[in-house]
């Protein structure tokens, strides 16, 4: 697994998905409690937040959605954020690493490893074997 460093860069899509997550948390209902940000290669940024419900969109897809439809093709990094997590990320979900590995399978995602670490791979390294 090769391990990417930590730019100032990836700090800042951070906070802009918590910001994106604080914005619109839903207290009552808690359908919005993960925020997610995207970098495209371009520099251009979009964020999102989960829809749930019982055929609810995670906020990874909403945010890849978002920047597709604004005609987005390349991406390079990836996060998703939750308030009560380590270091208040999480890693995507199985369908969502399917969904990053087709849609764009360079990019680069941002989570805790094992120990709670802040770290970025690749998403190949998250679903090996994947067939593309």
């Amino acid at each position: 697994m090769i391990f990417y460093e930590i730019s100032e860069e990836d700090k800042e899509l951070i906070k802009l998905a918590l910001s994106k997550l604080e914005t619109n948390y839903d207290r009552e209902k808690y359908n919005h409690t993960v925020g997610a940000a995207v970098r495209c290669k371009n520099g251009r940024i979009y964020s999102g937040v989960d829809c749930n419900g019982i055929h609810g969109s995670c906020a990874e897809y909403i945010t890849i959605g978002i920047a597709v439809s604004a005609g987005e093709r390349d991406f390079d990094t990836i996060v998703a954020v939750h308030r009560d997590h380590p270091n208040k990320l999480i890693s995507p979900c199985g369908n969502c690493r399917q969904m990053l590995i087709e849609y764009c399978p360079d990019i680069k995602v941002i989570l805790n490893d094992n120990e709670n670490n802040v770290v970025k791979v690749g998403i190949k390294d998250l679903l090996p074997f994947a067939c593309l």
